[in-house]
């Protein structure tokens, strides 16, 4: 007869319990996850309703946090009273060119992607330009361009994943789309959401948390 195996602590091999936070949630998994991050919600006050309401109507627009705890994680130090932002995006603009080559090169055409990006830091409005092998790249790299200059340690940032999901298929171009970008600094990976009609507002939206959350968490 095989003995029994003694009971293991699942954190010693990975596994955690993760609080899900959507528009399912109540007022108890919103303060849970509020209290790992250091916020203190009371239960019968209303910072915790409000913010479960505010996730409820995110959600309708195509938001999901139950995979991207980076932005509910930002959701809850915003929903802070006093809470200033490291950085504002004040406006952006991509333009996407097709270009044509001279005849005597191997490749006729090639496309181009240029970003130009407005962010606020203190009291300065940083404006930088970028060009990128597409849109999301080069809106990347012209925030970068402007916060390296007050966040250097910034750099270690990478995106790793970028995924996008059409929420309204019988609208066809004019749906609503969902993007959720994964980044690493090499040590840990977290994952951050955007939604819009517009894929590159969407891209901008999780791009911009994920950089958000990550200077939120270290010192610079």
């Amino acid at each position: 007869m095989v003995g029994q195996l003694p009971a293991i602590d699942p954190s010693l091999i990975g596994n955690r319990p993760k609080v899900v936070v959507s528009e399912l949630s109540g007022k108890t998994n919103i303060i849970h996850r509020a209290k790992e991050l250091g916020v203190n919600l009371p239960l019968k006050g209303k910072e915790a309703q409000m913010l479960l309401e505010q996730v409820k109507l995110l959600e309708s627009r195509g938001f999901q946090y139950d995979n991207a705890e980076a932005s509910f994680d930002l959701l809850v130090h915003r929903a802070k009273e006093g809470y200033k932002p490291l950085f504002e995006l004040v406006d952006f603009m991509v333009v996407v060119e097709k270009r044509r080559r001279p005849p005597t090169e191997r490749n006729l055409e090639e496309m181009l992607s240029e970003a130009m990006v407005k962010v606020k830091v203190g009291d300065k409005v940083m404006h930088t330009v970028a060009e990128g092998n597409g849109p999301v790249n080069a809106l990347d790299l012209a925030l970068r361009k402007a916060l390296l200059q007050f966040y250097p340690s910034l750099a270690a940032v990478k995106l790793v994943d970028y995924k996008v999901r059409i929420l309204e298929e019988s609208v066809g171009t004019g749906s609503q789309v969902r993007v959720l970008i994964e980044s690493t600094d090499g040590t840990r990976e977290w994952r951050t959401v955007g939604s819009s009609t517009n894929i590159i507002e969407a891209s901008w939206l999780a791009l911009a948390d994920s950089l958000e959350y990550w200077l939120l968490n270290h010192k610079h």
